[in-house]
Protein backbone atom coordinates (compact mmCIF):
# COMPACT_ATOMS: atom_id res chain seq x y z
CA UNK A 1 0.00 0.00 0.00
CA UNK A 2 1.48 3.37 -0.97
CA UNK A 3 1.48 6.15 1.53
CA UNK A 4 -0.96 9.14 1.71
CA UNK A 5 0.56 12.30 -1.17
CA UNK A 6 0.52 16.03 0.16
CA UNK A 7 -2.65 17.36 -0.58
CA UNK A 8 -4.72 13.59 -0.11
CA UNK A 9 -7.84 13.79 2.00
CA UNK A 10 -8.08 11.57 4.75
CA UNK A 11 -11.44 10.74 6.64
CA UNK A 12 -11.39 9.69 10.19
CA UNK A 13 -14.68 7.44 10.37
CA UNK A 14 -14.89 8.60 14.34
CA UNK A 15 -17.71 6.37 16.12
CA UNK A 16 -17.24 8.36 19.73
CA UNK A 17 -15.46 5.07 20.78
CA UNK A 18 -11.86 5.08 22.45
CA UNK A 19 -10.10 3.18 19.48
CA UNK A 20 -12.16 5.77 16.66
CA UNK A 21 -10.66 8.96 18.81
CA UNK A 22 -6.70 7.62 19.07
CA UNK A 23 -6.98 6.87 15.69
CA UNK A 24 -8.11 10.57 15.11
CA UNK A 25 -5.46 11.09 16.80
CA UNK A 26 -2.94 9.36 15.34
CA UNK A 27 -3.71 10.35 11.84
CA UNK A 28 -3.59 14.02 12.90
CA UNK A 29 -0.22 13.52 14.37
CA UNK A 30 1.20 11.88 11.22
CA UNK A 31 -0.42 13.54 8.15
CA UNK A 32 -2.30 16.58 9.41
CA UNK A 33 0.71 18.97 8.46
CA UNK A 34 0.36 17.88 4.61
CA UNK A 35 -2.89 16.15 3.89
CA UNK A 36 -6.86 17.42 4.63
CA UNK A 37 -7.64 15.11 7.78
CA UNK A 38 -11.00 14.90 8.27
CA UNK A 39 -13.55 13.34 11.15
CA UNK A 40 -16.51 12.40 10.34
CA UNK A 41 -19.32 10.37 12.17
CA UNK A 42 -21.97 8.53 11.50
CA UNK A 43 -24.56 9.46 14.29
CA UNK A 44 -27.10 7.37 15.86
CA UNK A 45 -29.99 8.59 18.80
CA UNK A 46 -29.80 5.25 20.52
CA UNK A 47 -25.87 6.20 21.71
CA UNK A 48 -25.77 7.14 25.49
CA UNK A 49 -26.18 10.64 25.94
CA UNK A 50 -22.86 11.26 27.43
CA UNK A 51 -21.43 9.93 23.90
CA UNK A 52 -21.98 13.55 22.54
CA UNK A 53 -19.92 15.04 25.76
CA UNK A 54 -16.83 12.58 24.88
CA UNK A 55 -17.76 13.54 21.22
CA UNK A 56 -16.85 17.41 21.90
CA UNK A 57 -14.02 16.59 24.21
CA UNK A 58 -12.23 14.81 21.41
CA UNK A 59 -13.08 17.41 18.48
CA UNK A 60 -11.37 20.38 21.09
CA UNK A 61 -8.39 18.15 22.10
CA UNK A 62 -7.89 17.55 18.36
CA UNK A 63 -8.85 21.14 17.64
CA UNK A 64 -10.84 20.01 14.78
CA UNK A 65 -14.77 19.82 14.10
CA UNK A 66 -16.44 16.80 14.22
CA UNK A 67 -18.66 16.23 10.96
CA UNK A 68 -21.80 14.68 11.10
CA UNK A 69 -23.30 12.76 8.03
CA UNK A 70 -26.17 10.43 8.20
CA UNK A 71 -27.96 8.55 5.55
CA UNK A 72 -30.21 10.92 4.26
CA UNK A 73 -33.33 8.00 3.67
CA UNK A 74 -33.06 7.88 7.71
CA UNK A 75 -33.35 11.37 8.58
CA UNK A 76 -33.48 10.77 12.20
CA UNK A 77 -30.22 8.71 12.57
CA UNK A 78 -32.22 6.18 14.67
CA UNK A 79 -32.00 2.41 14.82
CA UNK A 80 -35.29 1.71 15.94
CA UNK A 81 -36.42 3.47 12.58
CA UNK A 82 -34.23 1.94 10.50
CA UNK A 83 -35.23 -1.67 12.43
CA UNK A 84 -39.49 -1.06 12.27
CA UNK A 85 -38.79 0.37 8.31
CA UNK A 86 -36.88 -2.87 7.56
CA UNK A 87 -39.03 -5.30 9.41
CA UNK A 88 -36.60 -7.09 11.21
CA UNK A 89 -33.54 -6.00 13.88
CA UNK A 90 -31.01 -8.70 13.00
CA UNK A 91 -30.62 -10.05 10.04
CA UNK A 92 -28.18 -13.51 9.06
CA UNK A 93 -25.27 -11.28 7.98
CA UNK A 94 -25.60 -8.42 10.56
CA UNK A 95 -27.89 -5.86 11.70
CA UNK A 96 -30.04 -3.09 9.15
CA UNK A 97 -28.88 -0.50 11.55
CA UNK A 98 -25.04 -1.61 10.91
CA UNK A 99 -25.71 -1.64 7.17
CA UNK A 100 -28.27 1.54 6.95
CA UNK A 101 -27.43 4.11 9.94
CA UNK A 102 -23.46 3.34 9.40
CA UNK A 103 -22.21 1.56 6.07
CA UNK A 104 -24.81 3.66 3.57
CA UNK A 105 -24.40 6.78 5.27
CA UNK A 106 -20.28 6.67 4.73
CA UNK A 107 -21.10 5.75 0.88
CA UNK A 108 -23.40 8.70 0.76
CA UNK A 109 -20.78 10.85 2.01
CA UNK A 110 -18.29 9.52 -0.17
CA UNK A 111 -20.64 9.93 -3.65
CA UNK A 112 -20.75 14.03 -2.19
CA UNK A 113 -16.88 14.31 -0.90
CA UNK A 114 -13.28 13.66 -1.96
CA UNK A 115 -12.07 10.33 0.45
CA UNK A 116 -8.42 9.48 -0.99
CA UNK A 117 -8.01 7.48 2.59
CA UNK A 118 -10.03 5.91 5.19
CA UNK A 119 -9.19 5.61 8.69
CA UNK A 120 -11.02 3.18 11.15
CA UNK A 121 -10.73 2.37 14.92
CA UNK A 122 -9.05 -1.19 14.38
CA UNK A 123 -6.87 -1.55 16.72
CA UNK A 124 -4.02 -4.15 16.63
CA UNK A 125 -5.88 -6.65 18.63
CA UNK A 126 -8.03 -6.45 15.06
CA UNK A 127 -5.74 -7.15 12.33
CA UNK A 128 -8.55 -9.89 11.04
CA UNK A 129 -11.28 -7.27 11.38
CA UNK A 130 -8.77 -4.87 9.22
CA UNK A 131 -7.58 -7.35 6.49
CA UNK A 132 -11.71 -8.70 6.16
CA UNK A 133 -12.69 -4.81 5.67
CA UNK A 134 -10.05 -4.02 2.81
CA UNK A 135 -10.74 -7.56 1.30
CA UNK A 136 -14.78 -6.78 1.07
CA UNK A 137 -14.92 -3.11 1.25
CA UNK A 138 -11.82 -1.00 0.72
CA UNK A 139 -8.10 -1.09 -0.34
CA UNK A 140 -7.16 2.49 0.59
CA UNK A 141 -7.52 2.26 4.59
CA UNK A 142 -4.53 3.19 6.12
CA UNK A 143 -3.95 1.06 9.59
CA UNK A 144 -2.82 3.76 12.01
CA UNK A 145 -3.56 2.05 15.06
CA UNK A 146 -2.07 -1.42 14.19
CA UNK A 147 1.04 0.07 12.51
CA UNK A 148 1.61 2.06 15.82
CA UNK A 149 0.19 -1.39 17.67
CA UNK A 150 -2.09 -0.04 20.00
CA UNK A 151 -4.60 -2.18 21.49
CA UNK A 152 -8.01 -1.44 22.86
CA UNK A 153 -6.25 -0.96 26.25
CA UNK A 154 -3.40 1.26 25.07
CA UNK A 155 -6.12 3.55 23.06
CA UNK A 156 -8.16 3.85 26.76
CA UNK A 157 -4.89 4.61 28.81
CA UNK A 158 -3.75 7.26 26.06
CA UNK A 159 -6.95 8.96 26.67
CA UNK A 160 -6.51 9.02 30.63
CA UNK A 161 -2.63 10.50 29.81
CA UNK A 162 -4.70 12.84 27.93
CA UNK A 163 -7.23 13.65 30.45
CA UNK A 164 -9.91 12.64 28.29
CA UNK A 165 -12.70 11.14 29.99
CA UNK A 166 -13.85 7.84 28.54
CA UNK A 167 -17.55 7.96 27.43
CA UNK A 168 -19.28 6.70 30.44
CA UNK A 169 -20.81 3.79 29.15
CA UNK A 170 -17.53 1.64 29.47
CA UNK A 171 -17.46 2.70 33.17
CA UNK A 172 -21.03 1.33 33.53
CA UNK A 173 -19.51 -2.30 32.44
CA UNK A 174 -20.23 -1.89 28.95
CA UNK A 175 -17.39 -3.09 26.18
CA UNK A 176 -18.00 -0.52 23.64
CA UNK A 177 -19.67 2.92 23.22
CA UNK A 178 -22.36 1.62 20.27
CA UNK A 179 -26.08 1.94 20.52
CA UNK A 180 -27.46 1.04 24.35
CA UNK A 181 -28.86 -2.37 24.14
CA UNK A 182 -27.27 -3.42 20.52
CA UNK A 183 -29.06 -5.79 18.67
CA UNK A 184 -25.81 -7.26 17.54
CA UNK A 185 -25.29 -8.76 21.05
CA UNK A 186 -26.49 -12.32 21.91
CA UNK A 187 -24.86 -12.56 25.34
CA UNK A 188 -27.08 -12.79 28.58
CA UNK A 189 -24.58 -11.09 30.27
CA UNK A 190 -24.76 -8.18 28.25
CA UNK A 191 -28.45 -7.86 27.89
CA UNK A 192 -29.03 -8.68 31.84
CA UNK A 193 -26.67 -5.72 32.28
CA UNK A 194 -28.87 -3.39 30.06
CA UNK A 195 -32.05 -4.90 32.13
CA UNK A 196 -30.22 -3.82 35.42
CA UNK A 197 -28.60 -0.15 33.85
CA UNK A 198 -30.97 0.86 31.60
CA UNK A 199 -34.60 -0.86 32.49
CA UNK A 200 -36.54 1.49 29.93
CA UNK A 201 -34.45 0.64 26.42
CA UNK A 202 -34.43 -3.53 27.77
CA UNK A 203 -38.24 -2.90 27.47
CA UNK A 204 -38.30 -1.33 24.40
CA UNK A 205 -36.05 -3.79 22.77
CA UNK A 206 -37.80 -6.52 24.17
CA UNK A 207 -40.90 -5.19 23.13
CA UNK A 208 -40.69 -4.27 19.11
CA UNK A 209 -38.34 -7.47 19.23
CA UNK A 210 -41.26 -9.77 20.57
CA UNK A 211 -44.13 -7.61 17.56
CA UNK A 212 -40.61 -8.34 14.69
CA UNK A 213 -40.47 -11.92 15.52
CA UNK A 214 -36.61 -11.43 16.89
CA UNK A 215 -35.17 -13.65 19.21
CA UNK A 216 -31.93 -11.68 20.07
CA UNK A 217 -30.71 -13.21 22.80
CA UNK A 218 -28.81 -16.70 23.17
CA UNK A 219 -29.71 -19.04 26.70
CA UNK A 220 -28.81 -22.66 27.04
CA UNK A 221 -27.61 -22.94 23.18
CA UNK A 222 -31.25 -21.63 22.33
CA UNK A 223 -32.32 -18.23 20.83
CA UNK A 224 -34.85 -16.75 23.01
CA UNK A 225 -37.09 -13.48 23.30
CA UNK A 226 -35.70 -10.75 25.53
CA UNK A 227 -38.94 -11.05 27.50
CA UNK A 228 -38.16 -14.99 27.93
CA UNK A 229 -34.54 -13.79 29.56
CA UNK A 230 -34.16 -14.93 33.35
CA UNK A 231 -32.86 -11.77 35.10
CA UNK A 232 -30.21 -13.85 37.06
CA UNK A 233 -28.96 -15.71 34.04
CA UNK A 234 -25.49 -14.94 33.09
CA UNK A 235 -22.64 -16.06 30.01
CA UNK A 236 -19.25 -15.21 29.66
CA UNK A 237 -17.76 -12.08 31.40
CA UNK A 238 -18.08 -8.97 28.94
CA UNK A 239 -14.47 -7.08 28.52
CA UNK A 240 -14.15 -4.00 30.05
CA UNK A 241 -11.47 -1.71 29.40
CA UNK A 242 -8.40 -1.54 31.31
CA UNK A 243 -6.64 1.35 32.23
CA UNK A 244 -3.13 1.78 32.57
CA UNK A 245 0.70 1.63 32.33
CA UNK A 246 0.69 0.66 28.83
CA UNK A 247 2.14 2.70 26.05
CA UNK A 248 2.36 6.10 27.70
CA UNK A 249 4.42 4.82 30.54
CA UNK A 250 7.33 2.31 28.49
CA UNK A 251 8.34 5.20 26.48
CA UNK A 252 7.06 8.96 26.56
CA UNK A 253 7.70 10.48 23.87
CA UNK A 254 6.40 13.75 25.19
CA UNK A 255 7.83 14.31 28.67
CA UNK A 256 5.12 15.79 30.66
CA UNK A 257 1.67 15.56 29.64
CA UNK A 258 0.87 19.75 30.53
CA UNK A 259 3.56 20.85 28.20
CA UNK A 260 2.31 19.31 25.23
CA UNK A 261 -1.86 18.98 25.89
CA UNK A 262 -2.30 21.93 23.29
CA UNK A 263 -2.39 19.61 19.61
CA UNK A 264 -0.61 22.08 17.96
CA UNK A 265 1.99 22.18 19.86
CA UNK A 266 2.68 18.53 19.97
CA UNK A 267 2.90 18.38 16.35
CA UNK A 268 5.70 21.15 15.95
CA UNK A 269 7.37 19.12 19.01
CA UNK A 270 6.87 15.86 17.16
Amino acid sequence: MTSPLPGDTIVVWFSNGAASAVAAWETVRRYGAICDVRIVNNPIIEEDEDNLRFQTDVSRWLEQPIILHGNPEYPSNSAVDIWEKRKAMVFPKGAPCTVHGKKEARQDYEQHNRVDWHVFGFTADERDRHERFILTERENVLPVLIEANYTKDDCASLLHFFRIALPRIYSLGFPNANCIGCVKATSPTYWNLVRRVFPDVFAARAQQSRRLGVRLVRYKGERIFLDELPADAVGRPLKAMRIECGIVCEEDPMGDRDEYFNLTEWLLAA
